[in-house]
């Protein structure tokens, strides 16, 4: 299954148990004309840590437009200097869209140094 850029989504991240998960929000980065052949996308990790903060991070509120599309539950941030492959099998849905993915592009071109 593939997940357009700009989605929200739902990911299971493993606990150090390997055994155990925690569901963590995430931002598809990916551009959805890269075929790698492999069942995986790119993602940019949302955090709750509001101390979290740069040229490389995007704040998001929950009550903001953006939060609300987002189906963000608390303030968050966007961290574009913290971009992990995963595999689409832990992705367990996908609960918003971004619209502020020029915000996030300006992010990863400073995480780039593009």
């Amino acid at each position: 299954m593939s997940f357009p850029r700009g989605a929200v989504v739902l990911v299971a991240y493993p606990n150090s148990d390997l055994r155990s998960f925690k569901k963590r929000p995430a931002l598809v980065v990916q551009a959805e004309h890269v075929v790698t052949g492999l069942a995986q996308t790119v993602l940019a990790l949302i955090t709750s840590n509001l101390n979290r903060t740069g040229p490389t991070r995007v704040r998001v509120l929950r009550d903001s437009e953006a939060g609300s599309k987002m189906r963000l539950l608390v303030d968050s941030v966007i961290v574009c200097d913290t971009l992990q492959t995963v595999s689409t099998d832990a992705i367990i849905r996908t609960v918003g869209v971004c619209p502020v993915m020029d915000q996030v592009d300006s992010a990863l071109r400073a995480t780039l140094n593009l």
